[in-house]
């Protein structure tokens, strides 16, 4: 495949034509240059048509106009390369004000392109202040060679530019000789000093810019601090009257089963109560009437019987301590009349009268 540009070993810069590579190589004195079958970019902006010859250049660009569509049209645009030689020369230059290059026109015939000429004196102190040489040409070019002023404030403007580093050039047909203006030394020093001023002003400018910024996130994030803590106790004031509703409705709940409970004592109390009155009386009918028969035999299945004693635990076994007996298949508890011992029905009737009686029944 033909050979699209020419690109620069050193840098990875890619190049139209062997005019521009020169070009490079006499600003930048690198010299390892090779044909490349990759284009160099066309990228031209769909809002005022300039062509940007990189990504770089066309965020540059997006950055300064805000200007965001681009049409690539790198392919329209590729044509094989016209070599000189094999190899792109790479030549450096000791004196750039000399060097000259040629570049193609629309009607396809070569014009001879020159650095234009500049103050000398006002390069040198541009030089001197630290601006690279094509940078301080360009300025001292396009501000009309006026003042070293006039160069720095184009170089504010235009430093954004893709091509703000590289060396201009002019037809050696319309290069005119330019006005030029020498300052004193004094002048200098008092324009240098100027600019100092201006950009310790608009440093401090800045400073007190980011400084305001700061405090902005300081009372916001304050703000959100003082939120949470304040949502926070909300949250705990909150946990502290559920957790004591919960405990007083746990109390609550405490208190009802503690009456219940006392309830369901006094009711069981009243039970034991009425069935060791109504053992009492069988216990006191037999050691009254020991020969009555009626008074030593109880039916088990008598409702009132199993109301009052059959259905408490105890009551059965305390007659049969007492010498009753079950017959007839379990259907009466009988107390024989040999059997019947007046000792121990006494001391049975004794003891329920006592509990009975005691004013402590119920809690012991």
């Amino acid at each position: 495949m033909a050979g699209l540009s020419l690109r620069c070993g050193d840098c990875g810069t890619l190049f139209r034509s062997v005019e521009e590579a020169q070009e490079h190589a006499d600003l930048t004195a690198h010299a390892n240059f090779s044909e490349s079958t990759e284009a160099v970019l066309n990228l031209v902006c769909s809002t005022c048509g300039k062509p940007c010859r990189s990504k770089t250049e066309s965020d540059l660009h997006t950055k300064r106009t805000g200007h965001v569509d681009f049409t690539d049209k790198t392919l329209e645009a590729a044509k094989p390369i016209e070599l000189e030689a094999s190899k792109a020369p790479a030549v450096t230059s000791e004196d750039n004000a000399t060097t000259a290059a040629a570049v193609a026109s629309d009607s396809g015939q070569s014009e001879e392109m020159i650095i234009p000429e500049v103050d000398k004196k006002l390069l040198e102190e541009l030089e001197s202040m630290g601006f690279p040489t094509a940078r301080a040409t360009r300025a001292l070019h396009y501000s009309g060679n006026s003042s070293i002023e006039a160069a720095i404030n184009w170089v504010a403007d235009h430093e954004d530019d893709p091509d703000v580093d590289e060396m201009p050039l002019v037809s050696i047909n319309s290069s005119e000789g330019t006005s030029k203006k020498s300052l004193t030394s004094e002048e200098l020093k008092v324009k240098a000093e100027e600019l100092r001023e201006r950009a310790r002003k608009k440093k401090d400018e800045e400073e007190r810019k980011m400084e305001r910024e700061r405090e902005k996130e300081r009372i916001r994030v304050g703000k959100e601090l003082l939120a949470a803590k304040r949502m926070e106790e909300d949250n705990e004031r909150k946990r502290i009257i559920e957790l004591r509703k919960a405990e007083k409705e746990e109390e609550k709940r405490a208190r009802e089963k503690i009456r219940q409970r006392l309830e369901e004592d006094k009711e069981e109390d009243a039970k034991v109560k009425r069935a060791f009155q109504t053992l009492l009386t069988y216990v006191g009918n037999v050691a009254r009437n020991p020969n009555e028969e009626k008074f030593r035999k109880i039916r088990l299945n008598n409702a009132t019987f199993q109301d009052r004693v059959g259905s408490l635990h105890g009551g059965i076994e305390f007659l049969e301590l007492c010498g009753f007996e079950k017959q007839e298949g379990g259907e009466f508890l009988f107390l024989p009349r040999d059997k019947a011992d007046m000792v121990v029905l006494n001391s049975a009737g004794s003891e329920l009268n006592s509990a009975i009686t005691n004013p402590f029944f119920g809690i012991l």
